[in-house]
């Protein structure tokens, strides 16, 4: 199997694509290895060969409207020859399927793949990592797309997202830990077409409200984003990631699961912490069943995890235990701490499971969707969050401080929305599908002029780092452009400020 390369981007750095040869070698011969084709479909590919064409952006745009009928600039295309699935062959490739050179020799292509590097720079600073590993990103996907595997069923799209972090093992451009969390599979497809609206108050087999609990950093919302396929919930190696309880609305024709993720139980030590596990305790008493997520790596059930338990017994709660990141600790750790769990609760059922991969979600909301009662959905199925654009925008910002200054501070950080106007292309403001751009001002809360320093970084690069990102993936939410204006403000003790919290959507709840 080869990859021909042509470079018909013109004006880019001929040294930053001569760069990525290497890398695509080892593609072709990882893809070979037998883990992403059959025996059958690699041995045909053997002597095949895949064009690989990097081109302007106007270019890629104009083969959007032509072939796809979009007038949008992506950062890849790819065009399968051959009729594949998932490494698979669905028919055999025929007499006039192949080529024959200049010696007579039949050639089967089986695809083409155009990538826009002037999106893959763009990207690749905005992530903070190198040119080559977002553009060998975008090649190992669309190659994947040539030999038949897709993204557009959620099932489809977690067997594709798998084979591409093996792709890129293979080649030696895997992602760090941090950077896989929060580098979503979305920001390089296309949306599917929605299914069709089923709308609220409709009868459904199953559904209901669904609490999940757990320490700091165990994978809650790492689970609610992979379920989903999008991102709602912020993701983080730091603990308390997640300060409020977000609504997540999982939907398929017969059920509709509303997952709420909760802040971390910790113990806490300002006014917003309080908050924070007060919340987390009112979203598992008002739940239909909670899923208690526990970290598989821990050899004892922990004294937050006991807490926990003792409390949902109180309530006498439908509990499922979810054992996550059980697959970095190894099956032979499952069956003790599964027993030891067992001993201090008695719960409906225990699945392993790891929220990163995907492995045995689709088994854990298959136990979730059977304890749900009938009745009627409470939302429209193609609502994803009950969170508002607003809200998810602050979010997004918050996330890439917390990616951008790693450990130089502590996570003592808040974003304020001081604007969110959207504008259609005549520059008037309004409020519907008609918006081309959203103007958003905000606001970076910290606690000290030091923090302040470092978020704004040397003549201001990391605020610009920090702003790039957040506008790129404010972006993909809106689905139009956006003008992101930030500013950093030094708040003494914010966390204790009762009229700080409200503002950042900390405070106390409307309803006590």
């Amino acid at each position: 199997m080869r990859i021909d390369v042509v470079n018909n981007a013109e004006g880019f750095s001929e040294e930053k694509l001569s760069a990525l040869d290497e890398y695509i070698i080892r593609l072709s011969e990882a893809v070979l290895s037998g883990e992403y084709t059959s025996p059958q479909v690699t041995r045909t590919l053997r002597d095949a060969y895949a064009t690989l064409t990097f081109v302007t952006p106007e270019e890629i745009k104009s083969v959007n409207l032509e072939q796809r009928g979009i007038d949008k600039e992506t950062d890849c295309l790819s065009f399968p020859m051959l009729e594949l699935r998932e490494g698979e062959f669905e028919a055999i490739p025929e007499s006039g399927d192949f080529e024959t050179d200049e010696e007579g020799n039949r050639i089967l292509c089986y695809g083409d793949i155009l990538i826009n590097p002037s999106a893959c720079e763009v990207q690749a600073e905005s992530y903070g990592h190198s040119f080559e590993r977002e553009a060998m990103f975008l090649i190992a996907h669309s190659l994947l797309h040539l030999l038949g595997f897709d993204h557009i069923d959620p099932t489809d799209e977690k067997i594709m997202i798998d084979r591409q972090k093996r792709l890129m093992r293979d080649i030696g451009l895997a992602f760090d830990d941090e950077l896989e969390d929060i580098y979503e599979m979305d920001n390089h497809r296309d949306t599917a077409d929605s299914a069709s609206l089923i709308p609220a108050g409709t009868p459904c087999k199953h559904c209901g409200t669904v609490a999940l609990l757990g320490r700091p950093n165990v994978g809650k919302s790492t689970l609610l984003n992979y379920i989903t396929g999008m991102k709602i919930a912020i993701v983080s190696h730091k603990p308390q990631t997640t300060r409020t309880n977000i609504r997540t609305i999982y939907n398929t024709e017969d059920t509709q699961i509303i997952f709420t993720d909760t802040p971390g139980i910790h113990k806490p030590t300002s006014k917003m912490g309080e908050f924070m596990v007060d919340r987390s305790y009112k979203a598992a008493l008002g739940a239909d069943c909670v899923v208690l997520i526990a970290d598989g790596r821990f050899p004892d059930p922990g004294s937050v995890e006991k807490k926990l338990m003792a409390l949902l017994k109180e309530s006498n709660k439908q509990v499922i235990l979810a054992i996550n990141k059980y697959d970095e600790a190894g099956q032979e750790k499952l069956l003790p701490l599964t027993q030891k769990y067992s001993e201090l609760y008695d719960f409906a059922d225990i699945v392993p499971i790891s929220a990163k991969t995907g492995r045995n979600v689709d088994l854990l909301l298959s136990v979730i969707s059977n304890m749900l009662p009938e009745g009627p959905r409470l939302y429209d199925s193609e609502y994803m969050t009950d969170q508002t654009e607003r809200v998810i925008a602050a979010e997004l910002i918050r996330e890439q401080v917390l990616h951008y200054t790693d450990q130089e501070i502590p996570h003592g950080t808040a974003v304020i929305i001081n604007e969110f106007k959207e504008k259609n292309d005549d520059g008037e403001v309004t409020s519907g599908d008609d918006r081309t751009i959203a103007v958003i001002k905000a606001d970076i809360i910290c606690s000290r002029d030091s923090h302040k320093a470092i978020i704004i970084g040397r003549d201001g690069q990391m605020i610009k780092r920090i702003g790039t990102a957040a506008r790129r993936n404010i972006e993909k939410m809106l689905d139009c452009k956006v003008y992101l204006d930030l500013y950093v403000k030094v708040r003494n003790d914010w966390q204790n400020n009762d009229a700080l919290l409200g503002e950042t959507g900390l405070g106390k709840d409307i309803d006590e």
